[in-house]
């Protein structure tokens, strides 16, 4: 495969996670501010529509995706309804820092997130299948460390390790 164009199947083969589609050792102040740059670069690729990022942003306020996890990392699995998505993909931040989004399971509670993956998948079985697939690999404190320390968007895909 040509450079740049590198593109690993996640869960099922029409799932994109590419390079373009990671930010590694980004720098954000909120969880609003890594979820506009990752919907932004979702429909720079063409991935998602316009409505996408204001859609992952209010789908965030009433149903928070803070997942914490055991160990300091934790995650985001910001996403938007299905009919914001032309094609699936992952998009995925590794932040420099943590940035604070609300827990899925109890909302009152802060999660200090610090790997960020905004899902745009198509069909509504494939985001709950995906959300399972994640928490299931997130599971192993090992793994969530081994993705935070990539010195690369290839390595932090090929650490995720979905098949």
């Amino acid at each position: 495969m040509a450079e740049g164009n590198r593109e690993a199947p996640i869960a099922t083969p029409t799932v994109t996670v590419s390079p373009r589609l990671v930010l590694l050792r980004a720098k954000a102040s909120s969880a609003e501010e890594v979820i506009r740059a990752l919907a932004a670069r979702l429909e720079e690729e063409g991935f998602v529509r316009p409505s996408f990022v204001n859609a992952v942003l209010n789908r965030e306020r009433t149903n928070p995706t803070g997942l914490p996890l055991a160990g300091d990392l934790h995650v985001a699995i910001p996403h938007a309804e299905v009919e914001h998505v032309i094609a699936p993909a992952l998009a995925i931040a590794i932040l420099e820092q943590p940035v604070a989004f609300r827990n899925m399971v109890n909302p009152e509670e802060i999660v200090p997130a610090s790997v960020v993956i905004v899902m745009a998948l198509n069909e509504p079985h494939g985001q709950i299948e995906m959300l399972q697939r994640l928490a299931e690999l997130f599971q192993d404190p090992d793994r969530i460390r081994r993705i935070y320390e990539a010195r690369s968007p290839e390595e932090v895909i090929e650490r995720l390790g979905l098949p």
